[in-house]
């Protein structure tokens, strides 16, 4: 049979079963596609324009009333970076956010292992007192660790803010990194140790390069939950030169009149770091989170 029959023949067995599943897919009511888009469309706009006013604000002149950034500046910008010392508070933020990522994404790993890999007693009570912790407000805790950093001498330090943002994130995300390792299936370890591996090469061989989705969603949330620090940052640090952007924005609130260009530029400023997270690590973000839910 030449090649242009078989594509026929193809063609003619793969066309019925498209017209089979057309006719078995439930037939929708009309104005279906309406009542859908319709609330969608007003989510989104009600979504956006905070956004809009934002931009608006930030790249149209000081008192100007425009529906339009027309004329466009950019004035805004450069004084809150070179007037309010943004440069600054946004290094503090990277540094604080950066480093926080890594230390919960790290002990995480190793106590999510921990909690899906080995049976020990009290196991789910530790589950149960991890989860427990998520409905202790932050704001609770503000006294307690300002009294402990401040005895240790970490008081207008970023250590301070690090050691707090990996504590309170440590619990959820130990909980997803352990229900996304139960998944992994524990003979490919075992294959790995049969073959001379160690526990910790086979982990890292096997496991750990599937955990990639995982990660990505740990490290993700915790670089954003850092990032947007203001109450730890606020209480723990005073000085200037120590200040976060969450922060820094406050400058831009005075004693008598409020800077609302120079605070629309600075969240904007703000909010660059969280919306490029978000546009490189989307699919990873999606199949660790859902991955840790199936666990």
């Amino acid at each position: 049979m030449s090649t242009t029959d078989s594509g026929l023949s193809t063609r003619a067995l793969i066309q019925p079963r498209r017209r089979r599943q057309k006719e078995e897919m439930p037939k929708r009511e009309p104005g279906f596609h309406l009542r859908i888009t319709l609330p969608l469309i007003v989510f989104l706009i009600i979504t956006l324009v905070p956004f809009y006013w934002m931009i608006l604000f930030a790249f149209r002149p000081e008192g100007s009333t425009s529906l339009i950034p027309i004329p466009f500046t950019l004035d805004n910008f450069v004084y809150v970076w070179e007037v309010l010392g943004y440069d600054v508070f946004f290094k503090n933020s990277v540094i604080v956010a950066v480093l926080s990522m890594i230390c919960t994404t790290v002990i995480s790993v190793m106590g999510g292992y921990a909690l899906a890999r080995y049976a020990f007693r009290g196991r789910g009570g530790v589950m149960v007192m991890l989860l427990c912790t998520q409905f202790i407000p932050g704001a609770m805790m503000l006294i307690p660790l300002y009294s402990i950093f401040n005895t240790l001498g970490l008081v207008n330090n970023l250590w301070s803010l690090i050691i707090a943002n990996v504590v309170f994130e440590l619990p959820l995300t130990v909980i997803l990194m352990s229900s996304f390792i139960s998944k992994i299936p524990f003979e490919l370890e075992e294959a790995a140790m049969v073959d001379g591996c160690s526990r910790l090469r086979g982990f890292l061989l096997i496991v750990l390069p599937q955990m990639r989705p995982a990660l990505v969603a740990v490290g993700s949330f915790t670089f954003i939950g850092a990032w947007n620090t203001f109450l730890f940052a606020l209480m723990f640090l005073s000085k200037q030169e120590l200040f976060t952007v969450p922060v820094g924005l406050g400058y831009t609130i005075g004693e008598n009149s409020v800077q609302y260009g120079a605070m629309a530029a600075g969240g904007l400023v703000a909010a660059v770091p969280v919306v490029i997270v978000f546009a490189f690590i989307q699919k990873y973000l999606v199949q660790g989170l859902s991955g840790a839910i199936k666990g």
